[in-house]
């Protein structure tokens, strides 16, 4: 079989690969030759900025189907029939680390999904921790410099760490989840993911229910010890990528059951604590897990550069029966995601195959910009409205719409009668085995006794002792134990 004709990328033949043009044998090189050039200007320039959170990642395609009726509940299309399949796209990442770091470390696992839905793409970015650290944006980037490479030192620093924890106590019950054994998950398949956040589902009749996503692994939960990590990162720093991987490809597909929590919306505002608090769950009394439907993992992508990096999510990718909710945090995703991708991938990265819709088309008059790609003919308008056959607005709104009263200004959460920033940590704390206990009260006292400020300790230990005494007098105790040594 004979090969195709390498090109160069103005599609002109290509005579030599192998040796550079120079002035005579063993002489300087020429700058005319446009094939090196072409080639190291590529080169330099083929590795795109990586993600501030989250660089680090494996992904996989599959599809979601649903096998429970929720239409009560959403008028969403791709959840309307039983049997229903939606091809989806899944990003696993860790959330601290550059894209050099390695997979098996103590860090949260960004869970971002991506539904290709038949009206437009629906994007569902959480974590493997059904709760976060902070509970309004405006701490986010600190909360970020915080735990990543301190710019002196330029690595990640105990002092900065715990420092941001001790005035941060809503940080608590994420800290007991991260420190306990869920916080190195032996690889991606055997973890759950969560919405995290409280997002709003509307069905046809305009009823408005908050609803929590939790996805259940159905290879069953399976986690690290810290040596036991230590131990593997030495082996494979890749070993969640690589485990990934060959599963996919030896037909071993891993699948997650996909559960609701769903809390009609008249009672959140009477709710005992703040619904919209990301740094609470819904107890499963109060709203229990209600089957929605299987998500299955089945194909690996052929280009991890094309595909996984320049992959991108944003949870203000909603679809008609699905939207946001009050969350502060998911808030200010909503803008913050989408602007994340403009800046590493540019304002088309919509049109990238990856991203792009695949069971529906985009159209709508969005023109121009670096690698623009689909910037219309002589006859297409790039204003609306107009007298001509372009897109129209619809006049229906994504959701049922939400009442707001008040004064503008930075304005805490509303309190409700049992917020609290610490109850649910020592719920967590109490749920635990004993030897589950002693290896989270460990891990705590591993960094925290690093800590170079007494006051940032003692800041700490108050947090775990008002989780739980026996919590507290435990870390105390470790804390001290270790820097008595």
């Amino acid at each position: 079989m004979s090969k195709r004709t390498l090109t160069t990328e103005s599609g002109a033949p290509v005579a030599d690969n192998q040796n550079s043009a120079t002035a005579g044998v063993g002489g300087p090189l020429l700058v005319q030759d446009q094939q090196l050039l072409e080639k190291l200007a590529r080169f330099n320039r083929e590795r795109i900025p990586e993600r501030v959170v989250h660089a680090r990642g494996s992904a996989a395609y599959g599809y979601f189907e649903v096998t429970d009726d929720v239409t009560a509940y959403t008028s969403a299309a791709f959840l309307n029939t039983v049997g229903k399949k939606t091809e989806t796209f899944l990003r696993f990442s860790t959330v601290a680390d550059s894209l050099g770091g390695a997979d098996a470390v103590r860090d949260p696992r960004g869970f971002a999904l991506k539904f290709y839905a038949e009206e437009g793409n629906y994007d569902l970015v959480g974590n493997d921790t059904p709760v976060f650290f902070i509970e309004d944006p405006i701490k986010f980037p600190d909360f970020i410099h915080s735990q990543k490479r301190d710019p002196f030192t330029g690595k990640q620093e105990p002092d900065n760490v715990w420092d941001f924890w001790a005035h941060a106590p809503e940080a608590t019950h994420q800290i007991t989840w991260l420190m306990g054994d869920r916080g190195i998950p032996a690889s991606y398949r055997h973890m759950n993911g969560y919405g995290s956040h409280t997002y709003q589902w509307t069905n046809e009749q305009g009823e408005a229910f908050f609803v929590k996503y939790h996805f259940k692994t159905n290879q069953g939960i399976r986690c690290l010890s810290g040596e036991q990590a230590a131990e593997l990162v030495g082996k494979d720093a890749n070993s969640h990528q690589t485990d990934l991987l060959q599963a996919i490809e030896r037909g071993v597909n891993p699948s997650w059951t996909l559960y609701v929590q769903i809390m009609p919306a008249a009672e959140a505002a009477d709710y005992r604590f703040n619904p919209f608090d990301l740094t609470k769950v819904w107890p499963h009394s109060d709203y229990p897990l209600q089957r929605v439907g299987r998500l299955v993992l089945d194909r690996n992508p052929d280009n991890v550069f094309a595909e996984v990096e320049q992959s991108a999510f944003s949870p203000n990718n909603f679809v008609p029966g699905i939207t946001a909710s009050p969350d502060k945090m998911l808030q200010g995703r909503l803008f913050a995601y989408a602007d994340a991708q403009r800046y590493r991938l540019g304002v088309n990265h919509t049109v990238l195959p990856v991203n792009a819709p695949k069971a529906t088309k985009a159209d709508n008059y969005g023109r121009d910009g670096v690698m623009a790609l689909r910037n219309g003919s002589r006859h297409d308008k790039n204003y609306e409205p107009n007298s001509y056959q372009g897109p129209a607005e619809t006049g229906l709104a994504l959701g049922a719409p939400k009442a707001v009263s008040g004064y503008t200004g930075t304005h805490e959460a509303p309190a409700h009668t049992k917020d609290d920033d610490f109850f649910q940590a020592g719920e967590l704390y109490r749920l635990m085995s004993e030897a589950e206990k002693q290896r989270l009260v460990a891990n705590i006292a591993g960094g925290l006794s690093q800590v170079t400020l007494e006051d940032v300790i003692e800041k700490n230990l108050a947090h775990f002792h008002a989780a739980d005494a026996d919590y507290g007098k435990r870390v105390e105790e470790a804390v001290r134990a270790l820097r008595d040594a």
